[in-house]
């Protein structure tokens, strides 16, 4: 391998599994909370003892229904504390466990169960249960669902043969040693959970020394990749690749047990996954998202302390603020001033003025304690991952008050290999970059730019698939990632764009599109950005304006507009926007600035295909949702024409 640069961090952590962690903090938090749900309007909780308990109830049942050591169980559902207690439940039953994000298709889903030889799946409800049921006699080895949330016809559905159903209630009493009788499936997590005198099947010591059995080399788990084209492929990861990431990750992380934390990233993501096995291991409270849909409540009412997300989540946030209108606009746009004012001191590690600090404290008490406050009031730092997020975006955060430490990892590094830190501030810790190696880790960069990684977090391989494995490990341990990135002289590692996304252009130019999307993503008018033309004789511009700031810019500007579509092809607003984009990139050079805009009034998302579960570009996909448009751009290429709608106008 011939690297331009080499960044490593050479210290160690201990070899382990995912039960060693599980196990150590059952052991030093007992009674203490440790998983929190909302029903109705209370929390209710399980402490790390009574989590135990229940653990060891699904891996008794487990084994009860046939499943044994290196068989092989999905779980289907959004984050809930029966996502975690089925885990850890076949994490040390033995049983290799398939997170499948619930917002597959079920062609997909039957693709993931079907490759991965799944006997038996978790689901959370009955919308769930009919995707499985759909697709069942197309899964020759499941033999078991197990629903979280049944139906209250689930005796009536209970098939004569085949695919067997069972309620979650059914299944802890299975691994209780119970008769199993009634379907009502209770969500009540802590019924029953004492663990002292249950009559489970097997004592504590027994499972104990079964649990204790996982090496560190045995496949714990199996992700499948999202995928921005073709069929997923199974990443295998180890105990240790995961258990060392943990330990790894808890190096650069101050986290104990007078923490808390929102879990709502899919558990189906292997960073949310990863994080709450670090975060449970540490003692801090784990509360579970309502939905993604009550995101922002749930944050006011847990006040984490800690919270790992997307870029998307970040954005979002940072488009309400600078969306205020009228004297407010004034007002937020005089803080981002001072507080980039601010920012730009402590970031070199300095102090600002006495003028800068004492405007900050106004700024802080008219805009940024607001932002806090909608956040839960008492965040130490959000962490960032699975897409690249904007500098000015985690700058204006950081004027605010709020730490964003964005990393990079993938799947088939379990998945963090480098991450900014909050220890030794500002030493460790550069917006604009990922941030050095974690623990154990070594990064390389290729000749042709792309970022390699060896480490104990690489995983084992792909599933069944030996050439793809082959093509992604060198014999002597490096992964190649696919993306394209850089490393500073102090090793942190700045990230330009995925390989396989970099457009060339008829005239042989190379253009890296993440840095410029995200520099547009920015502005307050621009809701999503997706650059194309490779192959083409120039760039051009998918573009998803902010309609609420573009109504509210509308409306002050005198434009008539009845709907979305009315406003988005009324001239003066697409030359509004074309103006916009041009300020956004006006140091670009000629072959990175996009010639044509085309405006899209349907947002790219998980459910139309536009987006991956881990909420990146499908840009083949979007490249074929837009085909006519994008076909009808560059045949217009030689007129005066630059901005074109994605639909024909009414």
């Amino acid at each position: 391998m011939q690297t331009r640069r080499l960044a490593s961090n050479p210290a160690q952590v201990p070899e382990g599994t995912l039960v060693d962690l599980f196990l150590e903090a059952v052991e030093r938090f007992g009674d203490q909370p440790a998983l929190r749900v909302r029903k109705g309007a209370r929390w209710e909780e399980l402490s790390y003892r009574e989590t135990l308990a229940q653990v060891r109830r699904v891996a008794s049942a487990l084994r009860a229904l046939g499943l044994e050591r290196g068989a092989r169980a999905a779980i289907l559902a959004e984050n809930r504390p029966e996502w975690a207690l089925a885990d850890y439940g076949c994490l040390t039953a033995g049983v290799v466990d398939i997170p499948i994000y619930p917002s597959l298709t079920a062609p997909q889903i039957a693709y993931i169960l079907r490759n991965s030889g799944a006997q038996l799946v978790f689901v959370s409800d009955v919308d769930r249960l009919q995707e499985i049921e759909e697709i069942a006699s197309e899964c020759p080895a499941l033999k078991w669902v197990v629903v979280f949330d049944p139906p209250q016809d689930l005796n009536v559905r209970r098939p004569d043969g085949g695919t067997r159903l069972l309620s979650w209630t059914e299944l802890l009493a299975r691994g209780s040693g119970a008769s199993g009788s009634g379907a009502s499936g209770s969500r009540a997590i802590g019924n029953g959970a004492s663990g002292n005198g249950d009559g489970a099947a097997d004592s504590e010591q027994s499972f104990r020394r079964e649990a204790l059995s996982a090496q560190p080399q045995d496949t714990a788990t199996i992700i499948y990749t999202s995928g921005t084209t073709g069929d997923p492929k199974g990443v295998m990861l180890s105990h240790d690749n995961l258990c060392s990431n943990v330990r790894a990750a808890a190096l650069a992380f101050p986290i104990g047990d007078t923490d808390s934390t929102l879990s709502f990233l899919p558990l189906s993501h292997v960073l949310q996954r990863m994080v709450d096995f670090l975060l449970f291991n540490r003692g801090c409270v784990i509360s579970y998202a309502c939905s993604f849909e009550t995101v922002s409540e749930d944050l006011r009412d847990v006040r984490p302390t800690v919270v790992v997300s997307v870029p998307r989540v970040y954005e979002k946030v940072y488009s309400r603020v600078i969306d205020a209108t009228g004297p407010k606009e004034a007002i937020v746009r005089w803080a981002r001033g001072v507080g980039g004012r601010w920012a730009d001191a402590k970031l070199s590690g300095g102090e600002p003025s006495a003028v800068v600090s004492l405007q900050y404290r106004i700024a802080d008490r008219l805009v940024f304690a607001k932002i806090r406050k909608a956040l839960g009031g008492r965040l130490r730092f959000f962490v960032s991952g699975g897409a690249p997020l904007s500098p000015e975006i985690n700058r204006f955060f950081f004027s605010a008050g709020i730490l964003i430490l964005e990393g990079y990892g993938l799947t088939e590094t379990s998945p963090v290999t480098n991450v900014n830190s909050p220890l030794d501030f500002p030493t460790n810790f550069r917006i604009g970059t990922v941030g050095k190696p974690v623990a154990g880790t070594e990064i390389g960069i290729a000749e042709d730019g792309e970022i390699l990684v060896r480490g104990r977090q690489v995983m084992k391989g792909y599933l069944d698939n030996l050439e793809a494995t082959r093509d992604a490990i060198t014999e002597d341990g490096w992964f190649h990632t696919g993306d394209i990135g850089e490393l500073d002289p102090e090793g942190f590692l700045r990230i330009t764009d995925r390989k396989k996304d970099i457009i060339a252009t008829a005239g042989g130019k190379k253009v890296a599109p993440q840095p410029l999307e995200n520099r547009l993503k920015a502005n307050r008018y621009v809701e999503q950005a997706v650059l194309i033309g490779d192959r083409r004789r120039f760039l051009s511009l998918l573009l998803v304006p902010n309609v609420r700031a573009l109504t509210e810019w509308a409306r002050g500007s005198g434009v008539p507009w009845r709907s979305a579509r009315e406003l988005l092809s009324h001239e003066r607003v697409q030359r509004f926007l074309e103006s916009e984009v041009a300020r956004e990139l006006s140091d670009v050079s000629r072959v990175e600035f996009p010639k044509k805009i085309v405006l899209v009034d349907d947002p790219f998302t998980i459910e139309n295909g536009s987006l991956t579960p881990s909420q990146k570009v499908r840009r083949k996909a979007v490249e074929t949702r837009y085909r006519e448009v994008i076909d009808a751009v560059y045949a217009d290429a030689n007129r005066g024409r630059s901005v074109f709608t994605a639909w024909e106008p009414e």
